[in-house]
């Protein structure tokens, strides 16, 4: 689950994580973030045979529209809370559960993920740059963890198939952000307190509030546009000394700037594969604009957040 909400949390995300054996993995495009995923043998249990294509791919499209049906069909077993399943949004990876239950309603997405443990693809080798944060040994560590691959649509495919699979890193992720200190007692019961987990929370909630006020034009941001620059901000200021707890503001706003900056230039590396700018330049008036309204609030004290 993802916690990170400073309002009413009513948005979770569940993988549905499905462990496979010896994988091979194909690039889909130049990002480094998309494959194809195919068996190195054929698999034990059979019930996989279904969801291949003629050449042998896994079919992330056959796999999401069998597991829609079988949440479709649980969910109807539910008989306390309503339950319902949201239409499919295209290129969404996600089912999404809508549960209501007055005051407020709540959505789930569940994730289609699958879970190899094998070392992670060549595109991540120059990525996760964490040693002067959080040391070379625990880079090696993060490293050994298996490979996670969520079924995810692929705009740039030559072919719209559905059969993308796209690598995650979340678990990493929240790994790091739990243990984020670069001294080992950073916010444990008897260490220091920095503000690593206030600064995420407030660039996440800032960009809510914007996406909620223009939701057209930012409809292509997302929270984990934050979450990037948020890590490369831990890169750059690597000691637990340059995030005091009381400097909350101070480095918000740092962080912020470290943003407003890769929006400025239309490049926001992926934290993990280096190759993969997550801010295509096609899309540099949208850059722009959210530039512009960050750099609004940022000099005018925040208004978006007293509204």
């Amino acid at each position: 689950f993802s916690y990170l909400q400073i309002s009413e949390p009513n948005e979770f995300d569940i993988m549905l994580v499905m462990p496979v054996a010896r994988i091979h993995l194909a690039e889909s495009d130049d990002t480094g973030a998309y494959y194809y995923v195919s068996f190195k043998r054929s698999p034990k249990e059979k019930g996989w045979l279904k969801f291949l294509e003629e050449d042998g791919k896994l079919s992330a499209f056959k796999m999401l529209q069998a597991l829609r049906e079988v949440i479709k069909q649980e969910v109807k077993n539910i008989k306390d809370v309503e339950v319902t399943v949201a239409r499919k949004k295209a290129g969404s990876p996600a089912i999404t559960l809508q549960i209501k239950n007055p005051p407020s309603e709540i959505s789930v997405d569940i994730i289609l993920t699958l879970e190899a443990q094998q070392s992670w693809p060549l595109s991540t080798q120059g990525g996760l740059k964490i040693e002067q944060w959080l040391g070379t040994k625990v880079r090696r560590d993060l490293r050994f963890k298996s490979l996670y691959l969520v079924a995810k649509q692929n705009k740039r495919e030559k072919v719209l198939r559905g059969n993308t699979w796209r690598l995650s890193f979340s678990h990493i992720e929240k790994d790091m952000i739990n243990n984020h200190g670069n001294s080992k007692t950073c916010c444990e019961s008897d260490g220091p307190k920095c503000c690593r987990k206030g600064c995420l929370k407030l660039l996440k909630y800032l960009l809510e509030q914007l996406k909620m006020k223009y939701p057209k034009e930012l409809e292509k941001f997302c929270s984990y546009h934050v979450k990037t620059a948020f890590l490369h901000s831990c890169i750059t200021w690597p000691n637990d000394s340059d995030w005091h707890l009381g400097d909350l503001d101070h480095c918000f706003q740092q962080c912020l700037g470290f943003f407003v900056d890769c929006l400025q230039k239309s490049q926001l590396t992926h934290f993990f594969i280096p190759q993969y700018n997550l801010l295509s330049p096609e899309d540099k008036a949208r850059h722009h604009f959210l530039s512009r309204k960050i750099s609004h609030e940022l000099n005018n004290g925040f208004p978006v957040f007293h509204e």
